[in-house]
């Protein structure tokens, strides 16, 4: 690898794209239609927003890879064609594909646009590494499961091969996409892209005797609970340093199409800090952990690039299925960087943390909408007045509402405002002040 990893964040609609540039990402991932393997973020897409997305990528030097990555039946192969036609004349950077005859599909239909693997084949060897590669495939999205040893051993068969890892996101407690239990309860098949998260649920375990037709409920060890089949989240962020030592990986993924957008930015920034400071010779893995700290997670495991899974035994969380970060978003700053919109009740007087996107800095204000001032490393901003753009006045404003809400001053586009988790559960009612 001769030049800088790539950094790749998800991008669930143009909004989370033009986020997850304006904090770091070197490129995205998204798709239009239920071809993209996530149906809620391919709604979120049209044609026309996604050529946006492109060119805004493109107009900044960054790269879009459309994700074309479930499995057709055979009623839908002449949609498929459609489909990969009309992608290729919005000109992105690859087709991040998984079946082997929609790769097919796509050299014939789009021979200028290169071939990604989706993560959804599985590959984990040199073997089937190989044959992707002389299908064509000009980089590889390996498996989850993958070690960091099994990459450097495919980069050295393959060294024209780029590799792809996940570093950081949702795990699968079965193969990527190979669960049955989603389409077994609610009829949604994983690898087409509508799995139902079945193995985030509690569970209740029984044994039947058939013999007797005698049905025992199993009660679990105390703290344990019943959350049986759920999987930490992947955290990769403290080992970036050795897997770019590596030299063997060219994209590190982030995993979260559908996902917030502070989510989006907070990881995004985390991550693009992580690799910055590994080139600069100043890699500290415990530095990026505060912020990653931050966002909604089931826990966190390192997951197995660095270890093998049976040496793994944290990567289960089974007593909570989601558990709050330190922190709650309370206001996204606007393209226009002159206004904010509400995501949880916020009141005049309130001071709220100011997170700028990658390398934006900021100056001193204090006016009749608020102060902005440095403490301790961090931008804060204390709000005297909330007045609409039209020129409503409150003394308080509720998530949900859509008005945009005029600054102090100035702000990068899609800055975010937020607040410690107890104070955001406080206002909400769900704590005691």
């Amino acid at each position: 690898m001769s030049q800088k990893v790539e950094l790749l964040s998800p991008a669930g609609n143009l909004e989370k794209l033009k986020i997850a540039f304006n904090y770091g990402a070197d490129a995205v991932y998204g798709g239009v239609s239920s071809f993209s393997l996530r149906i809620r973020s391919g709604k979120e897409f049209d044609r026309e927003s996604f050529h946006k997305g492109i060119e805004y990528a493109h107009e900044r030097g960054k790269k879009v890879y459309v994700t074309i990555n479930s499995f057709p039946f055979n009623s839908q192969i002449n949609l498929y064609k459609k489909h990969i036609a009309q992608m290729s004349e919005l000109a992105p950077d690859a087709f991040i594909v998984a079946s082997p005859g929609v790769l097919q599909l796509c050299k014939e239909i789009a021979p200028n646009i290169p071939i990604h693997l989706s993560t959804q084949a599985n590959v984990m060897n040199v073997l089937d590494a190989k044959v992707y590669y002389d299908m064509g495939v000009q980089r590889i999205i390996t498996a989850r499961e993958i070690s960091l040893k099994d990459c450097e051993a495919i980069k050295r068969e393959l060294p024209e091969l780029e590799l792809e890892v996940f570093v950081h996101g949702s795990m699968c407690f079965a193969y990527s996409g190979r669960c049955l239990v989603s389409a077994l309860q609610m009829g949604r098949v994983p690898n087409r892209g509508s799995c139902a998260n079945d193995c985030r649920f509690p569970y209740e375990v029984y044994a039947h005797n058939p013999e007797t037709q005698t049905t025992f409920r199993l009660d679990e060890e105390k703290e344990i609970g019943t959350y049986i089949m759920n999987a930490k989240d992947m955290n990769m962020a403290s080992h970036i340093d050795e897997i770019l030592s590596s030299g063997v990986i060219d994209s590190l993924k982030i995993e979260g199409r559908t996902k917030s957008p502070y989510y989006v930015g907070v990881v995004t920034k985390a991550y693009r800090a992580a690799i910055d400071d590994f080139y600069a010779g100043s890699f500290d893995g415990k530095r990026y952990q505060k912020e990653l700290h931050t966002i909604q997670n089931r826990g966190f495991s390192d997951a197995y690039l660095i270890s093998r899974p049976f040496e793994k035994n944290d990567t289960q969380s089974h007593d909570f299925t989601i558990q709050y970060g330190t922190h709650q978003v309370a206001a996204l700053v606007g393209e226009d960087g002159l206004t904010w919109r509400c995501k949880d009740k916020t009141c005049v007087g309130d001071t709220v943390e100011i997170v700028l996107p990658h390398g934006a800095s900021l100056d001193a204000v204090d006016n009749e909408y608020g102060k902005i001032e440095l403490i301790d490393g961090a931008y804060w901003l204390t709000i005297k007045k909330i007045i609409s753009k039209e020129g409503r006045e409150f003394a308080c404003i509720h998530s949900g509402d859509e008005r945009d809400i005029l600054l102090p001053c100035m702000l990068p586009s899609y800055t975010i405002l937020r607040r410690g988790i107890d104070e955001a559960l406080e206002k909400k009612g769900l704590v005691e002040a």
